[in-house]
């Protein structure tokens, strides 16, 4: 041993050091005084507060750093996180185990809306920005939701919505999709191929509160990757995010 701090170790400790610096100077602090303060030289404490920012921990006003959102957040009862606060960590974990885009939908109306999004760091890669609003029919995570309504529920959703084409996969007819989401109830996965986009498929699962459910967790794999191997994998870290949530969810005994 050598007394050398390895150095994504000591990456974090300058993390640390940088949050706690900015906090004790609630007014805010310009860069040059972080770096003289805590002896980091300039060109790493750049990516360091670049970074922070990005991840909302904190906030930038002209030339001064602030304290971010996403401290008080930390500090707030679970009970009170919003759901996009509550599952943005579980979409990040899906991206980076799998390195493709991972998403977190909820059901608006009869469409659905993205509310945290991932996206995979890879040349060929799908890409949807939160806030956006697609056809519930043609995602997986829509998939997985209508499967999970009640039968009063999914024949309001066939009296109200047309199935509309998207691409020559989609599905438009009420007998087929309703056989299909027969077998999403009974496997609790969604499924879809080019339904939607050209060339993608998408992978879904549903999270339920209380016998409700409340959105999905979806990944979005390129065809040319879509192999039997990759959508095990994707599968089993889509349950193992349900299973992260519903145990952040359950009472404290």
């Amino acid at each position: 041993m050598n007394g050398s701090t390895p150095s994504t170790v000591k990456s974090a400790m300058r993390t640390i050091d940088i949050i706690e610096y900015v906090v004790a100077r609630p007014a805010g602090v310009v860069a040059q005084e972080i770096a003289a303060g805590l002896a980091i030289p300039v060109s790493s404490l750049s990516y360091l507060l670049a970074t922070l920012v990005e991840r909302d921990y904190l906030a930038r006003d002209g030339r001064r750093y602030l304290p971010g959102d996403a401290l008080e957040r930390l500090a707030s009862p679970r009970g009170s996180l919003s759901l996009a606060d509550k599952v943005r960590p579980l979409v990040k974990s899906l991206r980076l185990q799998i390195n493709e885009t991972a998403s977190f939908f909820v059901r608006d109306g009869w469409q659905l809306e993205a509310i945290v999004t991932e996206t995979a760091e890879q040349s060929l890669r799908y890409s949807i920005s939160v806030g956006t609003r697609s056809p519930i029919h043609c995602l997986a995570a829509g998939k997985a939701l209508l499967a999970r309504l009640s039968d009063a529920d999914l024949n309001a959703y066939f009296a109200q919505t047309p199935l509309t084409a998207f691409t020559p996969s989609s599905i438009t007819d009420a007998a087929t999709l309703r056989a299909e989401l027969a077998v999403v109830r009974a496997t609790g996965i969604g499924r879809t191929r080019e339904e939607y986009t050209p060339g993608i498929c998408g992978l879904g699962m549903a999270v339920m509160v209380d016998g409700v459910p409340v959105g999905a967790f979806a990944v979005a794999i390129p065809l040319p990757r879509f192999t039997v191997d990759l959508e095990t994998q994707a599968i089993a870290k889509l349950q193992q995010a349900i299973d992260l949530f519903a145990a952040a969810e359950a009472p404290v005994a």
